[in-house]
């Protein structure tokens, strides 16, 4: 089985914070790198979605042109995601010429086939900012659940998609400028109602996802899909294709998408692979995609239909895991207001392994989850430092300065005893890990780590090394396997980390492709072992008075 996976394609207009990241860049990261493992043909494929009205507002801010500002902000951010060690097969652009020439492509196929309509509409221009206002920038009430701040393409409040018009009190949120004139303009829109009996008869056969999604995508359905508009009054973006529509782009929803398909492209074709290979002939192609709930729709539903649309057998999702929102501290994220910690600063504070750990131990699977730095603190010092780091510290102190750090192949076996409970919680991380149950996966990996402890402290070797050395050097023995394994299973999620491990104890292959089948059979041709030095410590605690000052320091005003 191969497997495409992507995740939401973060926007270009600033830094992302801690939600984003576990959100959809980090989940993938640490789902492909546990397929790899396990010896399946997977690739990651991401980029910075760089069209629509904010980056253009950024770019303004900072006395830029748009394409500077994009091209700053996508070195800034990718060089950002390297050191959390975000391994991306790809990581392109959605500006690039590539995605431009996809895109077009795919509107002339819909256009072709009778799918675009031509529409005048209402467009509202704000005198204040002297700018069409795009959907998102208009504010006002939803009519549906009266939510204060619902936005002029969805209601972040129930979830309703809207059409700017639908607002009560609409206001710029630029400037909310409440002034705002209806000018007539013309635009083009993807006819959805067409294609929904195709989208109904697809959706119906995926049964196992997830009740947040479906919910969603069923609930765009019962309303009745309809027309959307997929071009702009912008400048910055993909030029629509057609007579009379030369001064209009690309509504960004319609070629950002797109581009997990150009990227594949131009890694393809960088690389010397076969792209068509993994986005046409979708037998034995699997595509998991990653994002935030408040992506779901585009996703479930419109993306898919725009494919469809084409009458070509693209490859459509076959899982989408959706995150609900992580909070900080009871409330928003705000780099306005200096609220919460953003992914440069994170990596300021703490080395990545720690943010990965922490984040996928409490990621907004089932509901929204808060960030604080208390429990962030307990997690890196009870399971990083007290499990696992305490575990190796134990096990490589007590090789060197006790047993000469020299262990043949007789003293390397495995204990029978723990070899059912062990079997257990690697079945259960590796059953909630193909689930894509992040959570449970880390309540087994740290059952892992604790078993560890658990059997040290048992076998007391500073007792048996008293009466027979040889036999304590077959519980160390033991304890360098779970060493092995631990390195094996956190890998995911601390690379950094679990390499450390791996190296200290020896072996020189690479984790990326090593599971515990493969490992056992590692250790069946192993014939000795030299553990001289321990790695450094792995993990420092994060003190309680650090806990406070950070608190304080990332509250916001």
């Amino acid at each position: 089985m191969k497997y495409l996976i992507t995740s939401a394609l973060p926007y270009i207009n600033g830094i992302k914070h801690l939600g984003n990241l576990v959100g959809s860049m980090l989940p993938a990261d640490v789902y492909c790198r546990f397929l790899k493992q396990r010896g399946h043909q997977a690739i990651y494929i991401c980029g910075t979605d760089e069209h629509g009205t904010p980056a253009e507002i950024a770019a303004l801010e900072q006395g830029l042109s748009v394409r500077d500002f994009c091209d700053d902000m996508h070195t800034v951010q990718l060089d950002i995601y390297k050191r959390f060690h975000l391994d991306f097969t790809f990581f392109g652009r959605s500006s690039a010429e590539y995605n431009h020439r996809m895109t077009q492509e795919i509107f002339k196929k819909l256009y072709g086939h009778g799918l675009i309509d031509e529409q005048i509409v209402p467009s509202y221009f704000s005198p204040t900012d002297n700018i069409y206002l795009p959907d998102r920038y208009i504010e006002g009430i939803c009519p549906k659940c009266q939510y204060q701040s619902a936005r002029g393409d969805q209601c972040d409040g129930c979830g309703s998609l809207l059409d700017p018009q639908d607002l009560l009190e609409p206001r710029s949120a630029l400037s909310g400028d409440r002034n705002l004139e209806l000018r007539q303009e013309k635009h083009l829109f993807l006819n959805l109602e067409k294609l929904q009996p195709q989208i109904e008869a697809w959706l119906s056969q995926k049964t196992e996802w997830s009740r947040l999604v479906l919910g969603i995508a069923e609930s765009w359905l019962k309303e009745g899909l309809k027309a959307r508009c997929i071009t702009r009054n912008l400048n910055w973006g993909v030029k629509v294709p057609l007579n009379g529509y030369e001064d209009k782009v690309f509504y960004v929803w319609f070629d950002a998408p797109l581009g997990y398909i150009s990227m594949t492209q131009e890694w393809a074709r960088l690389s010397g692979h076969d792209w068509e290979s993994w986005w046409k002939d979708g037998s034995d192609t699997a595509l998991v995609q990653f994002m935030a709930k408040d992506n779901v729709p585009f996703h479930a539903v419109f993306w898919p239909a725009m494919m469809i649309g084409t009458g070509e057998n693209w490859l459509l999702p076959t899982t989408l895991k959706s995150f609900s929102w992580l909070t900080y501290e009871n409330g928003k994220f705000s780099t306005s207001q200096g609220r919460g910690v953003f992914t440069d600063k994170a990596l300021e504070l703490f080395e990545a392994d720690y943010w990965r750990f922490a984040l996928m131990a409490m990621p907004p699977e089932a509901s929204d989850a808060d960030f604080t730095f208390q429990e962030f603190a307990d997690l890196v010092n009870k399971d990083l430092a007290d499990k696992l780091g305490n575990f190796i510290n134990r096990v490589f102190t007590f090789a060197s300065q006790k047993l000469d750090g020299h262990f043949e192949k007789e003293h390397l076996v495995v204990d029978e005893k723990i070899i059912p409970k062990l079997k257990d919680l690697i079945d259960s991380f590796d059953s909630n890990m193909s689930q894509l149950k992040f959570c449970q996966a880390v309540m087994a990996l740290r059952g892992t780590w604790s078993l560890g402890n658990e059997y040290f402290t048992v076998k007391e070797p500073w007792k048996a090394i008293k009466v027979d050395e040889e036999e304590t050097k077959k519980i160390i023995g033991t304890c360098i396997y779970l060493a092995g394994v631990f390195a094996i299973l956190s890998f995911p999620f601390i690379p950094f980390s679990a390499r450390k491990i791996w190296l200290a104890l020896g072996f020189t292959s690479s984790l990326e492709n090593i599971d515990i089948d493969r490992f056992d059979r590692i250790w069946g041709d192993l014939h000795n072992i030299e553990l001289k030095t321990a790695p450094e410590i792995l993990f420092r605690k994060i003190m309680p008075e650090e806990i406070k000052d950070l608190t304080e320091r990332y509250q916001g005003v």
